[in-house]
């Protein structure tokens, strides 16, 4: 008799890789939010963005419905336009992120390092520096992050969007 086949077993998979133009930055930024690596190409034509991801072994995340046949060793995503919930569902359903929610810097798309409050000091409100013993940082941007009051708002935005918590996977 057959053995049933355990998932989750197995080579393991590694996490997606998108890229986009500006046309999607809204949904890049919310993304980057739950940990996804997404590179936005701003003022870039398709063929562009195309090139990008073939290079980069990314995926292409685009509101286009043309794919032209030369690229076709390229994946790509057409999401809905107008939706950006919908959006946002049809790529959290079937990737997974590369890193936890909040690990990357939504401006630029580098991953976070965690480093002691007191060397924002003077970048960052002195209220912040008192309530937490750490902050995030990235060191492409120099942009400094901490769980303020607007995350609990992008938390709740984006359990609306997805309909269920950020980091819990589909269907849980």
């Amino acid at each position: 008799m057959p053995r049933p086949v355990r998932r989750g077993y197995g080579r393991a998979v590694p996490p997606a890789r998108f890229v986009t133009d500006s046309s999607l930055e809204g949904l890049a930024r919310l993304l980057r939010f739950l940990g996804y690596d997404v590179v936005t190409l701003r003022s870039a034509l398709f063929e562009e963005v195309l090139e990008a991801a073939r290079r980069e072994g990314r995926t292409v995340l685009t509101l286009s419905r043309r794919h032209p046949r030369r690229w076709a060793v390229v994946p790509v995503i057409p999401l809905p336009r107008g939706d950006e919930a919908a959006a946002l569902r049809i790529v959290t359903a079937a990737h997974e992120p590369a890193g936890a929610p909040f690990s990357r810097c939504v401006e630029c798309n580098t991953a976070l390092q965690r480093r002691h409050a007191f060397e924002a000091a003077g970048e960052v409100p002195g209220s912040v520096l008192r309530a937490a013993p750490s902050l995030d940082y990235c060191p492409t941007c120099g942009k400094w992050y901490w769980a303020g009051s607007h995350v609990d708002r992008v938390r709740e935005r984006l359990e609306a969007a997805l309909g269920r918590k950020p980091g819990t996977p589909p269907g849980a």
